[in-house]
């Protein structure tokens, strides 16, 4: 997938220069930003039960969310085949 855009600024740092100051749990979010460039489609995301891929429903249908740690999530949208948009890191809970 490509990752089209980053809404978090401490994350859009970290992808584009390694620099994890701001970031909870740099280690874990390198590996999932890692396995979000990897896969091929959205379905892919469900296959490490680890990551705690899922659709949000209610008011934020049509995003996804991957588990971070507690209630810390990567959350972001798909724009057309293979783009990954408004990668974000959040607690909505």
């Amino acid at each position: 997938m490509e990752i089209a855009s980053i809404r978090h600024k401490a994350l859009r740092r970290f992808a584009e220069t390694g620099q994890a100051k701001g970031l909870i749990e740099p280690a874990r979010i390198g590996r999932m930003l890692s396995y979000i460039v990897f896969v091929k489609s959205i379905e892919e995301f469900a296959i490490p039960p680890n990551f705690g891929f899922h659709a949000m429903t209610g008011d934020r249908v049509g995003t996804f969310a991957m588990t971070v740690t507690k209630n810390w999530r990567l959350t972001f949208t798909m724009i057309g085949d293979g783009v990954v948009a408004n990668l974000d890191l959040e607690d909505y809970h």
